[in-house]
């Protein structure tokens, strides 16, 4: 009989991620940035920052952080959906790195005994899109499977995401959808549960499991859903609204039909031009705002602070010759 009371209390809790979806922030624009993804099994408790404080060597875990800096890699540790207990890892663990940029997508696949390996990959290579050295050190492969469901577990980094990510990963492993990994950072926990979709990189926010298994049957056949969507990884965040407010207004949903091919301006107001690839362009006035009233940006925050939002202003198809002439 005590459950009842005990549920309730559980639900009223205030969250960052029940502050935002009560006061409606927007998603768009809001996605980690990362041209290309490098995803290392790691089972086990992850902390705050898993690279350095999980099962993996964190001496290891410190020497990939520097060798990732600044070559467009992120690192991420994955693990399948379940119970975590404190053991350690098994024989083989799997390895996956994804390029998300338009016209050179790709998703390889390999096995390791030993993550040491990845010291050996040429990470600004990565980076520009050559999987290379992914494939002479590590053994890989394109990946023939299912499109991957990054769903982020970290309870250590923020509550919400093992509130809300954790029973979203499970439900999806249970349900018999392939590809399903929990994850251990995507940003933004004030948006869980958060989930990144490879191999095209498109991040979203507040996923349900059923809109979820739309957006992975999209991927499959190429396409993207726009609903829900933070942005696309390979884009800075500007380029993320831009991009999706293209789509918006077009319905072209193709998943590597338009690119960002120019930025110019700095905070807070951006002039994005996004390019399709029949040629067609579009120049969008992108605004920074603030989300307001003061919130907590995550649940460990110590302070209110007002967010960041990307704001469309307007959006202007181009002709190809004036887009040429520019």
């Amino acid at each position: 009989m005590s459950r009842g009371p005990t549920q309730v209390r559980l639900t009223s809790v205030s969250t960052c991620s029940s502050v935002s979806r009560d006061s409606d922030e927007p998603v768009s624009g809001t996605a980690a940035t990362a041209r290309t993804w490098l995803l290392l099994e790691q089972p086990g408790p992850w902390g705050a920052k898993a690279l350095t404080s999980s099962h993996l060597d964190p001496a290891l875990g410190r020497a990939l952080e520097a060798a990732a800096k600044d070559t467009g890699v992120r690192i991420v540790l994955i693990r399948r959906p379940g119970r975590h207990a404190d053991r350690r890892m098994p024989a083989t663990r799997r390895v996956y790195a994804a390029h998300t940029v338009p016209g050179n997508v790709w998703l390889h696949g390999a096995t390791t005994s030993d993550p040491g390996q990845l010291l050996g990959l040429d990470f600004a290579a990565l980076g520009r899109g050559d999987h290379g050295t992914f494939d002479t050190v590590l053994g890989g492969r394109p990946h023939d499977g299912d499109p991957l469901a990054l769903v982020c577990t970290n309870g250590k980094r923020d509550r919400c995401c093992a509130l809300l990510g954790r029973p979203l990963a499970a439900e999806l492993a249970t349900s018999g959808v392939e590809g399903v990994w929990e994850v251990t950072h995507l940003g933004g926990h004030r948006f869980s549960p958060t989930v990144l979709v490879l191999p095209y990189g498109y991040a979203y926010g507040r996923a349900e499991a059923h809109t979820l298994k739309e957006v992975l049957h999209g991927a499959r056949e190429g396409r993207i859903v726009v609903e829900g969507c933070r942005g696309s990884s390979a884009w800075e965040r500007p380029g993320q609204a831009a991009e999706l407010a293209v789509r918006a207004r077009t319905g072209e949903y193709a998943a590597e039909a338009l690119s960002v091919v120019r930025t110019a301006g700095a905070a807070p107001r951006w002039e994005v031009t996004v390019a399709h690839a029949d040629g067609r362009r579009w120049r969008v006035e992108v605004a920074q705002g603030a989300a307001l009233p003061p919130r907590p940006e995550s649940c460990g925050a110590a302070v209110l602070g007002s967010p960041a939002r990307m704001e469309v202003v307007a959006v202007h198809e181009v002709r190809v010759t004036a887009a040429l002439a520019s």
